[in-house]
């Protein structure tokens, strides 16, 4: 079980298809993990939920909320769990 919040760069980085994402939570909490551009329009929500303490992984398949692939370049991950917040760069090359 974890003892602290964390999130950790995704893999791979850069990448074209698909990418996973870990992160970990030391007790239940509501989690947001969120995707967005540079301009800091969201792009796409991939958790909004309670989620029960563990270490979780989630993979994003390049595609937007309207599941569509998203252009080639940098976007950003927000996790948001609790009062934990951690923002992390990633790449993506077609």
């Amino acid at each position: 079980m974890p003892k602290v919040f964390g999130l950790s760069q995704n893999r791979p980085n850069p990448f074209s298809r698909r990418t996973n994402i870990l992160y970990s939570i030391p007790r239940k909490t509501h989690v947001s993990l969120r995707i967005y551009n540079t301009a800091g329009q969201l792009v796409r929500t991939l958790v909004n939920s309670n989620e029960e303490p563990g270490y979780k992984t989630v993979f994003w398949d390049g595609l937007d909320k309207n599941n569509k692939r998203v252009a080639q370049g940098v976007y950003f991950y927000r996790l948001t769990a609790g009062n934990y917040r951690a923002t992390k760069k990633l790449l993506i090359v077609r």
